[in-house]
């Protein structure tokens, strides 16, 4: 089973709403079965799966101690993926989630502050040698200040192509427990979607191959 860890000490970037769409894309592009883990103390991504009629993508409950346990357990369950929700602020209990991680996907609104705060979860994912990318997110259209984002970050890592505008239907859709791949299947948010998960997808095979190479001895 792999993991993708939804980080940023910074609030209100959008990990909620990317781990659950995520999450949704991949069960919805045959990659599953996934499972969701909360472990911001709020439970915003627990309190959406409750309000779910559909049963996929599942959810998995879990104290932080217990963490490695659970990804084992989930793995040998026949689980593909695990999405992990993470609290705002950089704490322990970030070290920890990213120490479970095979991918890290950073959130970021395009605004100085955003970007500034970008950092602190990067050296996280660094320090713990994990393989990590930034999404930009609330992103405003046709505004200069996203490219700007864009070229900033890459400075510092990979960013995604696909970024995720500000629309009022990822909100709407997070209300009763749907995403924008099930309110509006073929709209615009719905394909930043399919993009943004085929972009993770690929980010993680990337990974994984790279770490084969390096780790493959010569005969």
């Amino acid at each position: 089973m792999k993991t993708v860890v939804l980080a940023n000490q910074k609030g209100g970037v959008g990990k909620t709403t990317l781990a659950a769409h995520l999450a949704v894309a991949a069960e919805r592009a045959g990659d599953g079965p996934c499972v969701l883990i909360d472990t911001d103390p709020q439970a915003s991504l627990a309190a959406w799966w409750n309000g779910r009629a559909l049963e996929t993508p599942a959810f998995a409950s879990t104290a932080l101690k217990e963490l490695s346990e659970k990804r084992d357990a989930l793995g040998q369950a026949g689980y593909a993926y695990a999405f992990i929700d993470t609290p705002p602020a950089i704490t322990e209990s970030i070290r920890t989630v990213i120490a479970q991680a095979d991918f890290v996907l950073i959130p970021t609104r395009p605004s100085p502050h955003d970007l500034r705060a970008a950092g602190s979860t990067v050296e996280l994912a660094l320090v713990a040698g994990r393989s990590f990318a930034f999404a930009v997110t609330q992103a405003k259209p046709n505004s200069r200040l996203t490219v700007q984002a864009m070229a900033v970050l890459s400075e510092h890592g990979i960013v995604a192509p696909s970024v995720v505008y500000d629309r009022v239907d990822y909100a709407a859709s997070m209300i009763d427990g749907r995403t924008v791949l099930e309110t509006d299947p073929k709209g615009r948010s719905a394909g930043e979607m399919i993009e943004l998960w085929r972009f993770v997808k690929n980010r993680i095979n990337d990974s994984k191959k790279t770490r084969k190479k390096a780790g493959t001895k010569d005969a």
